[in-house]
């Protein structure tokens, strides 16, 4: 009997000779003729409503706990705020741990902002400051990654949350064998009816609802900011929840339409049957008309440059239909996949300030 090795080439290369189609082509040729069949195409407010259900139901309970406890962990005192270790607890939820920063002084209310951390061995560390090794350094260095920092010491209470999975909710990377985390924990959590994408969403919320209990944040003054998974986090919960009153969203202004045509493989960001509705144009339409910023860096190469302009094209539709066509801006640097805070750190001072 031959070896089973020669059996495989013999049956690949019969497939080839046949024209058997791979499952890859297939899947990209799906991703090409996705049906998008909620795509706006009319009044603004009762296209929000319909496309807003259809995503509910994709992405199922996602209400973060009515009652919790925060345990404080740590509280250190840094040069211009404080920075306040929490760990969140509710029954029936995976423990949330949330870095809250507080800036100095004695402002009895101040604005808010919810910021998300994207992919990265340090999770949602990177995003608060946190840069006591060499690595840690480099990490935020490379990616300008501090923007929760940067927003404490511009005045802003900030809660930034970790992500599953991710950071300390992770564990050993090494026990992944080189797998994708995302994609091995979305698997294992579809066995149980959990989504990755719907619990992350949860936690956000969670943690824009401790910003809004602390009495030192108004919670009327709320902003939300991002950059890669943080980004694609922050659209979606600005969409689902109108104490954001403004989202920027960094280095994810891309389609899934277009990634899912390659070997994509992070299932942090898959909403199951989303491309049968709609897509990320979609979905961000939901905040308008609020005040909504891109980042796109021009050398950001997890950004595919020629479907930029459509996808806003399809989102500039809805804020006009809405009557806010200057909300919906667009901050193209010179830059890669990084945060960039030009535009951002202004509009987040005009909406939040006001």
């Amino acid at each position: 009997m031959p070896p089973a090795s020669l059996l495989r080439r013999e049956w690949l290369a019969c497939s080839a000779a046949l024209g058997a189609q791979t499952v890859h082509e297939e899947l990209q040729q799906l991703a090409r003729n996705a049906p998008l069949a909620l795509a706006f195409r009319g009044d603004g407010l009762s296209w929000q409503r319909e496309f807003r259900a259809r995503l509910d139901d994709s992405l199922s309970n996602y209400a973060p706990p009515a009652a919790w406890k925060a345990t404080q962990v740590r509280r250190v005192v840094l040069e211009g705020y404080v920075r306040e270790e929490l760990i969140l607890r509710a029954e029936g939820h995976r423990d949330l741990p949330v870095h809250l920063l507080i800036p100095s002084g004695g402002l009895a209310k101040r604005a808010a902002v919810l910021a998300l951390h994207g992919h990265g061995a340090f999770g949602h560390d990177a995003v608060a400051g946190i840069d006591d090794t060499p690595e840690r350094r480099e990490n935020i260095a490379a990616a300008n990654y501090d923007y929760g920092r940067q927003l404490a010491l511009r005045g802003y209470v900030v809660a930034a949350p970790c992500f599953t999975p991710f950071g300390p909710r992770l564990g050993r990377r090494e026990d992944y064998k080189g797998d994708d985390p995302c994609a091995v924990t979305f698997v294992r959590m579809q066995l149980f009816g959990k989504l990755l994408i719907g619990e992350n969403l949860r936690d956000a919320l969670w943690a824009i609802e401790l910003l809004a209990a602390d009495p030192r944040v108004d919670a009327g003054r709320i902003g939300c900011a991002g950059l890669s998974l943080g980004g694609r986090m922050a659209m979606l919960t600005a969409a689902v929840s109108p104490r954001v009153r403004v989202a920027v969203m960094s280095g994810a202004l891309n389609m899934l339409q277009e990634r899912v045509r390659a070997r994509y493989s992070c299932g942090a960001q898959i909403i199951p049957g989303l491309l049968n509705y709609g897509d990320v144009p979609e979905i961000a339409s939901l905040i308008a008309p609020r005040p909504c910023l891109w980042e796109a860096g021009k050398q950001d190469k997890l950004m595919v440059a020629e479907w930029i302009p459509p996808a806003m094209d399809k989102m500039r539709r809805v804020w006009s239909a809405l009557g806010a066509p200057d909300a919906l801006e667009v901050d193209s640097f010179d830059g890669g996949h990084r945060w960039n805070g030009v535009k951002a750190y202004p509009l987040l001072a005009r909406v939040l300030r006001q």
